[in-house]
């Protein structure tokens, strides 16, 4: 489960690590994308039914065997139990890996001049970020914390690759 604020690398670090692993690649932004474009409203309801599915996916998916990379902000206790309960329902480990970007005016810019190609997502703002880093739950289970500063996404997915010893079941 890899957590963190917009535009610090979540879903570029993601794929790497999938492709690097061979896993599933699940982005809650790529399944909202899809909500909102079939008319749902955007919001709370939204949200909660998007890591619902994507849960139900990452489930099916460990019941297969496969190793499950998902990229998620993951800024609430009730966000991070979804994936505690995807875990325990299949005998899955859970690793949280959270992503950080220490120069601010970096991960400012990463934000601005990021287009990925959503209609119906929108990009955050620099002052959302802001906001969500003062109601950012605090983390109360074991997490392996990275700085993206300084490291490419597949150098940061290398890492992760050899901190948990990823590999899919084939």
């Amino acid at each position: 489960m890899i957590a963190g604020f917009p535009g610090v690398g979540k879903t570029s670090v993601a794929a790497f690590l999938a492709t690097l692993v061979d896993a599933v690649h699940l982005s809650i932004d790529a399944v909202e994308e899809s909500l909102l474009a079939s008319g749902f409203a955007r919001g709370w309801q939204t949200g909660v039914a998007t890591y619902e599915a994507v849960r139900a996916m990452a489930e099916l998916n460990l019941h297969l065997g496969h190793v499950v990379v998902v990229d998620a902000v993951n800024d609430s206790e009730e966000a991070r139990e979804t994936w505690r309960r995807a875990a325990l329902a299949t005998g899955a480990s859970l690793d949280f890996v959270h992503l950080v970007l220490a120069d601010v005016a970096d991960h400012q810019r990463r934000l601005e001049v990021r287009d990925r190609g959503f209609a119906f997502v929108t990009e955050p703002l620099w002052n959302d970020v802001l906001r969500r880093r003062e109601e950012y739950a605090p983390w109360t289970d074991p997490v392996l914390e990275i700085d993206t500063s300084n490291h490419s996404a597949d150098q940061v997915a290398a890492i992760l690759e050899k901190r948990l010893a990823l590999r899919s079941i084939s």
